[in-house]
């Protein structure tokens, strides 16, 4: 998707038919690519990103849409303290140039950000109400004075503070995945649905007050929930596949309290189909995510 002329085709396929009807905002290109370890992949994403933006550009359509790509956390090297944030030293070479990108178009950098997995590796010494945004002690940052009463808030401004010693205060930092699984593996400690309710909740209630984090305290934090409904085909541990808000029946896997945000929800008990009366919203940002490999 590198190639400019594929990239302008797949806009005019996939985005410009719909946009006027449709809310998409931004497009991602590849989902936690540097993962994969491939040389070649790492090498197409930013001029894929860039041609697909400048295609964007050239039929009208780059004030309503952006271009992004969405990061794991552990691209970090170092996430504690906060402000002690810092990539991975062999990926600079390629975040560096992905953040002037960003900061030229003014597109937000996105990473999946899931305290579950910090606390599943060590229960015994991360405390669960601070992943769950319950009452706890919390933690201070030793250079800042900062103090930080959830995991997740921590991890948004290690990611700054990263950022920032690549020399850019101009890049805003969106969650594009955050959950909690209901169901888990016997050693995917915490992966209930109790846990699961109340970090998505307790997580909304944050979204609704507005609240920046404490480096960032007045810009608020921009979060995609993972994810809408159970995968029962996805491969992987437990955990993999009970991170939804709903069964693939509709029928909610615990109770967050959405009822006052989302549409009625109708199941058709005779074929068990789920039916909606509007589409429902739990992202902002519609994602498009392709092979970047592809010639």
């Amino acid at each position: 998707m590198r190639d400019p002329s594929k990239a302008q085709s797949w806009v005019q396929q996939h985005v410009q038919p719909y946009i006027s009807q449709t809310r998409i905002t931004c497009i991602t290109v590849g989902n936690e690519v540097f993962n994969y370890n491939d040389t070649q992949l790492t090498a197409n994403l930013l001029p894929a990103m860039q041609s697909v933006y400048n295609a964007l550009v050239n039929l009208g359509l780059a004030q309503q849409v952006t271009v992004t790509t969405a990061h794991s956390f552990n691209i970090l090297a170092n996430s504690f303290p906060p402000s002690s944030g810092a990539f991975r030293q062999d990926l600079i070479q390629y975040i560096q140039p992905l953040l002037s990108f960003h900061a030229q178009i003014k597109s937000p950098f996105l990473i999946n950000a899931y305290p579950f997995f910090a606390y599943k590796d060590n229960p015994n010494q991360i405390s669960l109400n601070y992943v769950l945004f319950q009452p706890n002690q919390g933690a201070t940052d030793p250079n800042t004075n900062l103090h930080y009463d959830n995991m997740l808030y921590a991890q948004i401004d290690a990611v700054y503070a990263a950022i920032k010693a690549l020399g850019h205060t101009d890049v805003e930092v969106r969650i594009s995945e955050t959950g909690w699984p209901s169901k888990g593996d016997p050693d995917e400690v915490g992966a209930t649905p109790q846990n699961a309710e109340i970090y998505n909740s307790n997580l909304l209630k944050r979204i609704e007050q507005k609240q920046g984090t404490p480096a960032n305290p007045s810009v608020p934090i921009d979060i995609f929930v993972f994810a809408l409904f159970n995968e029962n085909l996805k491969p992987g541990p437990v955990s993999e596949r009970n991170y939804g808000l709903y069964y693939p029946d509709g029928t909610p896997v615990y109770n967050i309290g959405l009822e006052g945000y989302l549409p009625e929800m109708v199941i058709e008990s005779k074929s068990n189909a789920l039916s909606t009366n509007f589409l429902i919203y739990i992202f902002t940002c519609l994602l498009f995510i392709w092979e970047l490999s592809r010639p």
